[in-house]
């Protein structure tokens, strides 16, 4: 188990599996095979901290993220949150935890109901929960949180075509905090936006967390994104986390090759530096998670691999203060990375 160290522990992933049947027939279906979307997942997320996941589309980051909220009831593992296990929970028992976990969606278009205004939108957490107690409290709080992620409350009873990408997200983050979450889950909560708006969006989360002590799960496939906002980034790769590290030591030291393959596809501003800068191409496509390679899921595209990769899939392993790996070339398992 992949332990943060320091303050308090807010949730803990252990072993989690994410597996979907696939089935055959139409009247008398049986299933053929599972797509293994998450495939033994285990890490920890203290109070307060953002924790980057990262990774190439497909490798199971949002299902990740879906499990944990309990959106999708996990095939095995544990999650615990605050202590305690939210796995077989009844939708009764639930309730309290959905106040205390929220999700930002990846699409600000798709995330909003077109036929419900603003107001409703943002207030619709506030009914379920029976948070208000008069229709005076009620707008009043929902004007509350518009001032809080800079939209004005006169914006209250638009529809969502009349906002740009921006703004709508803005009001997605607005609905978030109606319940005064402590935890977070963001769904590539900027990857649908222009540059620009991704800056202030990222801004504006930073500000929430200081300002109401927010824990996060960035799930992102932008790195220099990801290491603006997180305190700890985890890599994953087809429904296996590979290495996980503070974030300046994983970008000062990357272990994993895959993680070393990520980083040299960021770009760097400075042409020169640019220039001069060794990329690591991978090769071949990502395969199936229906049928993902024996032993290491990615030595089939490991410019480095060798044959005891085929063995076993590499459990992670700390290999310096706070730094895991899944990798038996990396640092700390014999052989000097190539």
């Amino acid at each position: 188990m992949v332990q943060s160290n320091g303050n308090e522990t807010l949730l803990e992933v252990k072993d989690l599996k994410m597996h979907f049947p696939v089935t055959s027939g139409v009247i008398f279906q049986h299933k053929i095979a599972d797509i293994k979307a998450v495939d033994g997942v285990s890490f920890s997320i203290k109070r307060g901290e953002t924790l980057g996941l990262v990774g190439e589309s497909g490798c199971g980051k949002t299902t990740a993220g879906r499990c944990i909220l309990q959106l999708y009831t996990p095939t095995s593992g544990d999650v615990m949150f605050e202590g305690s296990r939210l796995n077989g929970l009844s939708s009764r028992d639930m309730i309290p935890f959905r106040r205390k976990m929220q999700v930002i969606f990846q699409d600000p278009y798709g995330s909003l109901n077109p036929r419900m205004t603003c107001r409703d939108i943002i207030g619709e957490p506030l009914t379920v929960h029976k948070l208000t107690t008069s229709k005076a409290e009620y707008n009043d709080r929902v004007a509350e949180l518009l001032n809080v992620v800079g939209l004005n409350p006169y914006m209250a009873d638009r529809y969502p075509h009349e906002f740009s990408g921006g703004q709508r997200q803005r009001i997605g983050i607005a609905r978030a905090l109606a319940v005064n979450p402590s935890f977070i889950v963001c769904d590539e909560p900027v990857s649908a936006l222009d540059v620009s708006i991704q800056a202030q969006v990222i801004n504006l989360l930073e500000e929430l967390q200081d300002q109401f002590g927010l824990t996060y799960l960035f799930i992102a496939h932008d790195l220099s994104v990801v290491r603006h906002i997180s305190d700890r980034i985890a890599v994953m790769y087809l429904g296996h986390i590979v290495e996980i590290a503070n974030k300046e030591e994983l970008h000062k030291n990357p272990l994993h090759p895959y993680t070393q393959a990520l980083l040299s596809a960021v770009p760097i501003p400075d042409p020169v530096l640019e220039a001069k800068r060794e990329r690591i191409v991978l090769t071949g496509d990502v395969p199936s998670p229906m049928n993902p390679p024996a032993g290491c899921v990615f030595h089939t595209r490991c410019p480095v691999a060798i044959e005891d990769c085929q063995a076993g899939m590499p459990e992670l392993r700390e290999v310096s203060p706070d730094h895991w790996v899944a990798c038996i070339r990396s640092d700390g398992y014999g052989a000097a990375r190539a």
